[in-house]
């Protein structure tokens, strides 16, 4: 693992580009095609790579960040494409500063053929509420993990050449924090006034939401698990972490599903959370992080 994430960093960060968000974005879209009700879809199999789900509308884009990926591809032919993917969005959330998040290892490559991902299981930026929630309840998802997954528009921006809608939503594209709920509760939002499809733009038009981020806000069983979000980013680092390594586990074997219970995982957790609370003077919950078995030694 440790020589794949050194692969990925140099694949995907260089002097031209650092293209972590993409990286993540390319882990979702593999893995959020699955649908509990039948096991289809999911992170595994790597089928993206083949059409017609290379050019469903959602995928725009992606094509650039597997092309990047090829030379860990070539560097690692024993690994499925599959676990690199998955891997990718891994890493390029930590490389960003963001949590470190449980990715098992394990999936299978499937060839060529017919598609168990019919176009439209991912989400559509336009949509409201009630289509965020049948996108993620048909996973296995509820209310407060579709808000903490959807913090991950924290990183990047829209493209207008890929999905029509243009712009960032936080003020460091590249930094994973918690901005984007800050932003979402504390800036005034406004239909921006283009020849695009909706969008929403702050005061000074600098950031911007779609209408699945306004749908935050205007839900009242969402905006409580926002606000909590825009006030505690080590509860969004925390529960953003479980939700993606739930994500990236859909439609997998059991070797590839996290072990909640893994001593080892929940230490590493505690550590985290240890230095994200001494870093904000939490002396309180520091000395629980120590309780639960965090190391006031360990490194990033």
């Amino acid at each position: 693992v440790d020589s794949l994430k050194s692969s990925v960093r140099k694949a995907i960060i260089n002097g031209k580009a650092n293209a972590c968000p993409m990286g993540i974005r390319l882990a979702w879209h593999q893995s959020g095609t699955f649908d509990k009700s039948d096991g289809s879809g999911g992170s595994n199999g790597a089928t993206m790579r083949y059409e017609p789900e290379a050019s469903h509308g959602a995928n725009a884009g992606l094509s650039i960040i597997r092309d990047m990926l090829k030379p860990v591809l070539a560097e690692h032919p024993n690994v499925p494409i599959s676990d690199i993917w998955a891997l990718t969005g891994k890493f390029a959330c930590e490389f960003l500063g963001g949590p470190k998040i449980d990715v098992r290892i394990g999936r299978t490559d499937k060839p060529e053929g017919p598609s168990d991902r019919p176009d439209g299981r991912l989400p559509d930026a336009s949509q409201g509420a009630e289509h965020l929630r049948e996108i993620f309840y048909r996973q296995g998802f509820n209310d407060q993990e579709i808000v903490a997954l959807s913090g991950a528009h924290t990183l990047g921006r829209c493209h207008r050449t890929r999905s029509g809608y243009d712009g960032p939503w936080t003020q460091n594209p590249l930094k994973f924090d918690n901005s984007y709920f800050s932003n979402l509760i504390n800036m005034k939002w406004k239909p921006r006034e283009w020849d695009g499809p909706l969008q929403y733009e702050n005061e000074n038009g600098k950031y911007m939401m779609l209408p699945t981020d306004m749908a935050l806000i205007t839900d009242e069983k969402f905006k409580p698990f926002v606000e909590m979000y825009a006030n505690d980013e080590a509860a969004f680092f925390r529960d953003f972490a479980a939700a993606f390594s739930k994500l990236i586990s859909n439609g997998c074997n059991e070797q590839c599903q996290p072990k909640e219970d893994d001593p080892v995982k929940l230490a590493g957790d505690m550590s985290a959370q240890f230095r994200e609370h001494c870093m904000h003077g939490s002396l309180e919950h520091a000395k629980k992080c120590i309780a639960d078995g965090g190391d006031v030694s360990s490194l990033e």
